[in-house]
C-alpha cells in the first residue's frame, strides 16, 4: 500500500499543467503565471488568415524572458484554394520565429475548422506542414479532435507517429478515457478546458500534461 501510494504521489508531482492563449502576456505576467503554478505555454504564431501572429510570437519571447522552459507554438494554417501549400506556410511561420529570435519547442498543427472536401489533397497538405517543419529541425505535433480528425482527412493514420494534442473540454485534468481515433492510442497533451479566466488576467484554455 506505501508503494502504491508513493507511485500515486509521484504521478502527481510530475504531471504538468498548462494553457494557450492568443491575449498580448507580458513578462511580469508570465512571472505571475509562474507563481500560480503553471508550468508551460503554447502560443500560436500563424493565423488562418495566412499572416504570422505578432502577439503570439511575442508571447514566445516573454516566456522565454522569464524564465518558461516549456514554451511551444502552433500554426491554424490557411486552409482556402488561394492560399499557399502548408508546407510554405510553415516554413514563413519558422523563417520569422528565427528572425525575431523566438524558441519554440514544438510546433503544433491545428488541424480544425473548415478544410476543402477533398481529403487526399488535405492529408497531403498536413503532410508539407510537417515536412518542413522537420526539415527546419523542429520538433512536431498534432492538435486536432476525434470529430475533426476523420472530417478532415477521412479514414487515415498518416500522422499517428507524432505526438498528439486531444482537445475535449471534458473538464478532467488528466489523459483518461481518450477515445482512439486516427491511429492514434493516447494524448501527449489534453486541451480539457475552454477559455477561462485564469490568474494574473489572462484568458486561457487550459491543458494537460502527464
Amino acid at each position: 500500500m506505501k508503494y502504491f501510494l508513493l507511485l500515486l504521489f509521484i504521478c502527481g508531482v510530475s504531471s504538468k499543467k498548462g494553457f494557450d492563449g492568443i491575449q498580448a502576456i507580458s513578462q511580469s505576467t508570465f512571472d505571475c503565471l509562474k507563481k500560480n503554478g503553471y508550468d508551460f505555454f503554447v502560443a500560436r504564431i500563424w493565423q488562418e488568415v495566412n499572416n504570422y501572429d505578432e502577439t503570439g510570437i511575442a508571447n514566445i519571447k516573454h516566456a522565454r524572458a522569464a524564465g518558461w522552459t516549456d514554451v511551444d507554438g502552433y500554426i491554424y494554417p490557411c486552409t482556402k484554394s488561394s492560399c499557399p501549400s502548408g508546407q510554405a506556410q510553415v516554413e514563413a511561420a519558422l523563417n520569422r520565429l528565427k528572425t525575431e529570435g523566438a524558441k519554440i519547442n514544438t510546433l503544433w498543427m491545428d488541424i480544425e475548422g473548415t478544410w476543402p472536401s477533398d481529403t487526399k489533397h488535405n492529408q497531403q497538405f498536413i503532410e508539407g506542414m510537417v515536412s518542413a517543419a522537420k526539415k527546419a529541425g523542429v520538433k512536431t505535433g498534432i492538435y486536432s479532435g476525434q470529430y475533426s480528425w476523420p472530417q478532415i482527412v477521412g479514414n487515415w493514420n498518416g500522422m499517428d507517429g507524432e505526438p498528439l494534442w486531444w482537445p475535449n473540454y471534458n473538464g478532467h485534468e488528466n489523459n483518461d478515457n481518450f477515445p482512439h481515433y486516427g491511429g492514434w492510442t493516447k494524448a501527449t497533451m489534453h486541451q480539457y478546458k475552454g477559455t477561462t479566466s485564469g490568474p494574473c488576467g489572462v484568458s486561457m484554455d487550459l491543458n494537460y500534461k502527464p
